[in-house]
C-alpha cells in the first residue's frame, strides 16, 4: 500500500515533509530543471532582506570532515527585485509551497521585508531568520537575546498575513527557551537548528580559511546535536517543528521526525547532489512502506523513551 506523505504544517499541506532548505536552493526557480519541484513539500528561499546584498568576500566555503563551513553574509537580490523577477514564475509550482526566510538588521528592516511581502502573491508562509552567524549585525544578534527575540517576533507577527515561522540559533544556553520565547511572541511554527558558529584555520599559513574568520558549521557532523535540539524543543512547545542539520539519508529523516519534528528540511546536501531534496522525498516514502508506516505523520513524537526506574 502506497503510504500517505502529506502533511499538514502551520496550517498548510504538505505533499511531502521534505523541504529545500533556506540558503542552499537558491530562489527556487533555479531548480525548476533538475528537481522535480512538485514531488517536494516546499522550499524556503534565501534569505530575503530590504535592499540587495552582497555578502561576504571569498573565500567564503570551507570543507571540514563531516560537513562544510559557510560564511556567505546572506547575499540577495532584496525584496523588491525578488516579488519582481523570482515569485512571479514559481506560481507554475502551485504544490510546492514557496516559504521565503526573511533577513534584516534591524527591527524595521524585517517589518518592512514582511509588509512587502504581504502583498505579492504565491507564498505561503515567512521563515524568520534570527539565526545567521555569518553578518556583524542581526541575525544571530535577535536569536540569543531573549527580550530582542521576544520583540522581533511579536512586532512582525502583527503584521504577517502568513504563517510565520521561527528559525532559531543553536548557539544558545537553552534551546528550549528561546522555543517558548518564540511560540509566547506569536510565533506559528519554528525551524531548528541553523548552522553552529565555527571557525578553521590553515596550519600552514596560520590565517583563517574563511574572509569572514568564523562561519557556520553544516552537515552530518552536526545532526546528533540537532536531533537533540528538535527533541528538546517538542518538549517545551506545541507549535509544530521543522527539524534540520545535516539530512542525507531517508533514516536520517525520520530520525528528526521521530524526535518531534513534523517536517524535515535538507540542506548541505545539495551542494553534494542538486538533486538530493527530491532524492530524499522519495527515498523517505519507500522507508515507509518497508516499515508498514501509513502514514508518515504518525512518525512525528514516536520516538521510544526507555523505562527509568
Amino acid at each position: 500500500m502506497k503510504p500517505e506523505m502529506k502533511v499538514h504544517f502551520a496550517g498548510l499541506e504538505l505533499v511531502s515533509p521534505v523541504i529545500a532548505a533556506s540558503g542552499t536552493f537558491g530562489y527556487g526557480i533555479e531548480f525548476e530543471e533538475i528537481v522535480a519541484l512538485e514531488k517536494i513539500g516546499a522550499f524556503v528561499t534565501k534569505g530575503i532582506s530590504r535592499e540587495p546584498m552582497v555578502g561576504n568576500s571569498a573565500p567564503r566555503m570551507v570543507p571540514t570532515a563531516a560537513g562544510m563551513l559557510n560564511a556567505i553574509g546572506l547575499q540577495n537580490i532584496g525584496v523588491e527585485a525578488f516579488v519582481e523577477t523570482k515569485l512571479p514564475a514559481l506560481r507554475r509550482y502551485p504544490a510546492c509551497k514557496v516559504i521565503v526566510n526573511v533577513f534584516g538588521y534591524q527591527v524595521a528592516d524585517y517589518l518592512a521585508v514582511v509588509e512587502r511581502l504581504n502583498d505579492a502573491e504565491g507564498i505561503a508562509a515567512y521563515e524568520l531568520n534570527v539565526s545567521c552567524p555569518n553578518v556583524h549585525e542581526g541575525g544571530m544578534t535577535f536569536g540569543a537575546d531573549p527580550g530582542a527575540l521576544e520583540h522581533l517576533v511579536a512586532r512582525v507577527k502583527s503584521i504577517a498575513r502568513r504563517p510565520l515561522i521561527v528559525k532559531l540559533s543553536p548557539n544558545v544556553t537553552s534551546i528550549a527557551q528561546m522555543a517558548r520565547i518564540a511560540e509566547r511572541a506569536g510565533a506559528d511554527a519554528l525551524s531548528l537548528v541553523n548552522t553552529f558558529l565555527a571557525m578553521s584555520i590553515d596550519p600552514e599559513t596560520r590565517l583563517p580559511l574563511l574572509a569572514n574568520i568564523t562561519g557556520g558549521l553544516s552537515g552530518p557532523g552536526i545532526k546528533p546535536i540537532a536531533v537533540r535540539m528538535v527533541w528538546e524543543t517538542a518538549q517545551a512547545v506545541q507549535i509544530p517543528i521543522l527539524g534540520m542539520g545535516g539530512i542525507v539519508t531517508a533514516e536520517d529523516a525520520v530520525e528528526f521526525l521521530l524526535a518531534g519534528a513534523t517536517a524535515v528540511q535538507v540542506g548541505t546536501a545539495s551542494y553534494a547532489d542538486p538533486r538530493a531534496v527530491e532524492r530524499l522525498a522519495r527515498q523517505l516514502e519507500r522507508w515507509c512502506r518497508s516499515h508498514s508506516v501509513e502514514q508518515v505523520s504518525s512518525l512525528t513524537g514516536g520516538v521510544k523513551l526507555p523505562q527509568r526506574s
